[in-house]
């Protein structure tokens, strides 16, 4: 399994991916998130799946950028175009991958701002190449491990929400991952995109790095525990006087 969350607010744009990966019975740590420089714009793709089928698609949508000297006016036409070399990989892999008992399996998170767009954008790319855009309405995208980050989100995540606030649920939402399963972990890398900078800038994050925010947010929930209301509890618990 593998954690990656793509935000986006008013203000911008904000990716994190965890570096576990698993391989059979072997775990190492490596990338899952790159930023991809286009005629002076920023644009980051964010994987989950096969490394295989990803590290090829990467590989050819950097071809096509270098080779042909490609740039895009909107972000919709450069996730069109990963999704184009999802498809490649699938008519020169799938056949193989499946023969050998592996199901072709990627989903992309894709974001930045091209020079016509009036505003950043974000995609989540399917394996068969197709996208959907995630906006104001859906706010943000995990792929992988969903199962324990969408509480904090959904409660408190809005599009109006300032970026370093969603910088913060962003990475309470992994933390609240990492400690509840033993197949995502640190160290994380974070991208940030700023509206209208057209650069996205991007940190690697060990544990040791946020411990301390772990511990206050631990700390914050037990205050928050200790504060709830308990009369709705008298029939079933003796409460102190």
């Amino acid at each position: 399994m593998t954690y990656c969350l793509g935000i986006t607010v008013k203000e911008g744009l904000i990716a994190i991916a965890d570096t576990r990966i698993t391989a059979g019975n072997e775990m190492y740590s490596n990338k899952k998130i790159s930023i991809h420089e286009i005629k002076n714009h920023s644009l980051f793709i964010m994987t989950a799946g096969l490394r295989s089928v990803r590290d090829k698609a990467v590989t050819y949508f950097n071809q096509t950028v270098d080779e042909e000297e490609a740039s895009y006016d909107y972000m919709f036409q450069a996730a069109t175009a990963f999704g184009q070399m999802l498809k490649k990989v699938a008519q020169e892999d799938r056949e193989a991958l499946e023969k050998e008992g592996y199901q072709f399996n990627l989903h992309a998170i894709v974001g930045g701002q091209m020079p016509k767009d009036d505003t950043h954008k974000l995609f989540l790319i399917f394996p068969e190449g197709n996208w959907i855009e995630i906006n104001d309405g859906l706010k943000y995208q995990i792929i992988g491990n969903s199962n324990y980050g969408k509480p904090l989100l959904n409660r408190n995540l809005h599009f109006d929400t300032p970026l370093k606030d969603a910088l913060k649920m962003g990475f309470l939402s992994f933390d609240a991952t990492q400690v509840s399963t033993n197949d995502v972990d640190f160290p994380i890398d974070v991208v940030v995109y700023e509206k209208g900078t057209f650069k996205a800038k991007e940190v690697r994050l060990y544990k040791e790095d946020m411990q301390k925010i772990s511990d206050d947010w631990n700390q914050a929930l037990r205050k928050s525990l200790e504060g709830i209301e308990e009369n709705w509890m008298k029939d079933l618990i003796s409460l102190p006087k």
